[in-house]
């Protein structure tokens, strides 16, 4: 059955991903694509079920425009990008509003494109009603689509990717994320609870335990879903190169009201974070060096 379910989503996988002609400068499709971060050990080697991902989905976002007040992080990502080489980097945690829009930021900044996994993994099972359907009959099968997005967006370079939950739920996603940079964007519980009943969002399929969303079952009930989701996640979260919490970040600021924090303030942290992992590297390598 799993298999059956599998092939399913995989074929639908493929019908949403035929290739296009991308409208994109020359200089990024050109651009070499990176194997893996050289932060991490080699990979066993992988064999992908499908052609690589080459076309534009819906889930992808590329908008090369900066908002107003983003110079600094212009200025940043210009920094780390010659250090960088196109190596993609994987964001974790909660999804929230505020994880996507660092993750749009940060792809603009760096003249990357931006992928969710959660998007492209309903559009691989052919759309919201279909994965959440697919999830509940068959979750293997589920799981394994989750995989194979994953596995296709890891062998590509150039990317921010806003991973969904599935990305730290087995040792084989996770090595995926060792491909690239992985950051985990740590934003308290109230706050991702907070956002998604104001502004009307259900709790995305890949994290929903049972059928329920959380406008059948209650806005105190939405916390406590969330609160078991990321006890369940926290360990995956952890396995990240680096983590950007939204509650230190305020603390460095000076801030009383985590509210003040914003995009931009996350996007700097995620981008020192990245410098200094480099920096990292490159002083392994020079203490490894023969004398």
């Amino acid at each position: 059955m799993a298999t059956l379910a599998s092939t399913r989503a995989f074929h639908v996988f493929h019908r949403h991903f035929q290739v296009v002609t991308p409208r994109f400068p020359r200089s990024l499709l050109e651009a070499p694509k990176p194997k893996r971060h050289p932060l991490h050990q080699p990979l066993p080697s992988l064999c992908p079920c499908v052609p690589p991902l080459t076309s534009s989905p819906k889930s992808l976002s590329i908008t090369f425009s900066l908002p107003d007040g983003a110079s600094s992080i212009k200025k940043k990502a210009m920094e780390i990008s010659p250090v960088l080489k196109g190596t993609s980097i994987f964001l974790v945690g909660m999804n929230s509003t505020i994880k996507t829009n660092v993750g749009k930021l940060l792809a603009d900044a760096l003249r990357y494109y931006h992928f969710d996994s959660d998007s492209l993994v309903e559009e691989a099972c052919g759309g919201e009603s279909a994965a959440k359907s697919l999830k509940e009959q068959d979750e293997k099968g589920f799981r394994d689509s989750e995989t194979e997005v994953l596995k296709q967006l890891s062998s590509m370079g150039r990317l921010v990717v806003c991973a969904g939950d599935g990305s730290v739920q087995s040792s084989t996603n996770l090595a995926l994320l060792r491909h690239g940079i992985s950051i985990w964007i740590d934003v308290p519980i109230e706050m991702v609870a907070k956002n998604m009943i104001e502004e009307g969002v259900q709790i995305p399929v890949t994290e929903l335990s049972t059928a329920e969303s959380y406008s059948e079952t209650g806005d105190n009930q939405v916390f406590a879903q969330l609160a078991v989701v990321y006890e369940e996640m926290k360990g995956g979260y952890a396995t990240a190169d680096a983590s950007v919490s939204l509650q230190k970040v305020a603390s460095q600021l000076g801030y009383d009201d985590l509210d003040a924090v914003t995009t931009e303030d996350m996007a700097m942290e995620v981008l020192k974070e990245i410098q200094r992992l480099t920096r990292l590297k490159k002083m392994m390598e020079e203490a490894a060096r023969p004398f």
